[in-house]
């Protein structure tokens, strides 16, 4: 087992990096004395969830949900059910959240939520008794003017629907509005299913375009097969660009011509994991898809998976962050010295919570719009936040990270601002 030396440790720490990028964001600011208020969450709340096993048994877990910040409306974010799940990354979690609801200007603040369990261990009768205790303890910060959860890691529209039906029951009528990613027989949203993988998309080819790399021909890998890399590597093909290689949590995948995606979609539907697929190599190592010679990287699986020890290795023009937090500070800066073009995850995967917000709009109106309608909206919303953050980052001779936490912390610091301190 590898031992970490502190500053290694450090590096990989989610809500390290999130505070690091806020500082770095005040100071290019010069907002002075907003550190404190804007790094430490507004709520965070902590609640057992006690679980009765189908033996019979009582088993204990830990939940919780952080709400970071208000100014701009209420709270927004995904839920998880992972055996990773801890306070500091869900404090870190629900920060990014903030930034990215900021930059697409969408009127939320940020939120994050999760059970420390892996749902593999548990039967789908036990998850639905978590998700309802997790929902009925928090019961007294959810809503739809307060705090709105979605699926994440772990999580699917069962579980939200499940979270639904739990608070609307306590509350004597149908809520619609307080979870999205919900199934659209439950007023869920056209198009939410795949809104974070087109954002993750549609960034992305307008990165290859900025870099003056061709789309059709582009050599690309996407690491994670899961709610945000395999629509994503489903649309790369569709655009042109050739996927060579595949990660999940079981293995990798690779094929130097591009692999066959729809193919490996079934054989995942089938077998439950890339490994095996017989139109491919398998790798030997998983994590290798990290380094092979790319235009184009998608990390879309978990936290600081591109570090401190790795940075050097990657030779991809394009990194676009699918995941919350793949890159650490200390991999930013390597990437940086080497010409890579990092997006930043709170621009790249904020298609989620855009056609989240736009699932709770359409609840709240009870109006649903078309599949068109929803997907030309995002499109519209990523490519204005892309410019954006381009024309800073450009304006500022920084980097597009610097230059979308710029935008996003100066329209949450301004919101602050303006509402004043009561009392």
């Amino acid at each position: 087992m590898t031992t970490l030396l502190p500053t290694e440790v450090e590096d990989r720490n989610p809500l390290v990096a999130a505070r690091r990028q806020l500082r770095d964001a005040l100071a290019e600011l010069d907002l002075p004395g907003m550190f404190d208020m804007l790094a430490t969450p507004r709520r965070e709340v902590t609640v057992s969830v006690p679980l009765r096993r189908d033996d019979g048994t009582v088993e204990v877990l830990i939940g919780h949900r952080v709400q970071h910040n208000l100014s701009r409306g209420p709270a927004k974010g995904g839920v998880r059910f992972s055996p990773h799940v801890h306070l500091d990354e869900v404090r870190a979690l629900a920060m990014w959240m903030t930034w990215k609801c900021a930059l697409v200007n969408i009127p939320y603040g940020g939120a994050k939520g999760g059970v420390t369990l892996d749902p593999r261990n548990y039967s789908r009768g036990e998850l639905q008794r978590v998700a309802r205790r997790y929902t009925s303890e928090l019961m007294p910060v959810l809503g739809p003017a307060t705090d709105i959860p979605a699926p994440d890691i772990g999580t699917d529209e069962q579980v939200m629907s499940w979270m639904m039906d739990t608070y609307s029951v306590n509350r004597g009528h149908t809520v619609l509005g307080v979870v999205t990613g919900k199934p659209v027989a439950l007023g869920g949203s056209l198009g939410r299913a795949s809104a974070t993988s087109r954002g993750v998309v549609h960034v992305a080819l307008a990165a290859l375009r900025h870099r003056g790399v061709a789309v059709a021909g582009s050599r690309a890998a996407v690491q994670g097969f899961g709610k945000v890399g395999r629509d994503a590597a489903l649309l790369l093909a569709e655009a042109g660009v050739q996927v060579v290689a595949v990660s999940d949590q079981y293995g990798a995948v690779h094929h130097p011509a591009g692999l066959d995606v729809t193919a490996l979609a079934a054989h995942v539907d089938a077998t439950g994991s890339v490994v095996g697929f017989a139109g491919a190599d398998p790798m030997d190592d998983g994590d290798d898809l990290l380094f092979l010679d790319l235009d184009l990287l998608v990390p879309a699986a978990v936290e600081a998976v591109i570090n401190a020890d790795n940075a050097h290795r990657v030779r991809a023009s394009v990194v676009v962050e699918g995941a919350n937090g793949p890159t650490t500070p200390a991999a930013d800066e390597v990437l940086a010295d080497n010409g890579t073009l990092v997006v930043p995850d709170i621009l790249a995967n904020a298609g989620g919570v855009v056609v989240s917000y736009f699932e709770w709009v359409q609840a709240n109106q009870a109006y649903w719009w078309s599949e068109s309608d929803v997907n030309n909206r995002l499109a519209e919303r990523m490519q204005l936040a892309w410019e954006s953050v381009v024309e800073t980052a450009e304006q500022r001779g920084t980097s597009l990270r610097r230059a979308a936490m710029v935008l996003a912390v100066d329209r949450v610091a301004n919101a602050h601002l303006a509402r004043g301190l009561y009392p």
